[in-house]
């Protein structure tokens, strides 16, 4: 996982670029990830937020998702990295 900060004169910009774990890993693994998103979340949490990455993540038509996802999704079944991002970012852009 990596980041950079763009300063502007109104606002910060926080660029970041991660791979999730597959769904191949350990759950200490993908929590030790998870955790480590929510730290730079956190740090930065008055910056505006740019994520480049792959989070291996499945979002399915279920309607708990269609906030994130709209009326139309491709996958007939989430994952567990689909519902751990949902989680992250519905718990920080309630703060």
């Amino acid at each position: 996982m990596s980041y950079i900060v763009l300063s502007g004169r109104c606002f910060n910009i926080i660029v970041l670029n991660a791979h999730a774990p597959t769904k191949k890993k350990s759950d200490d693994s993908m929590d030790s990830f998870y955790e480590d998103l929510e730290q730079i979340f956190d740090h930065f949490l008055n910056h505006t937020k740019n994520l480049l990455a792959d989070f291996n993540a499945k979002l399915a038509r279920e309607n708990i998702f269609k906030p994130t996802t709209g009326n139309e999704s491709l996958p007939q079944d989430s994952n567990d990295n689909g519902v751990r991002i949902v989680n992250c970012h519905i718990k920080k852009s309630s703060c």
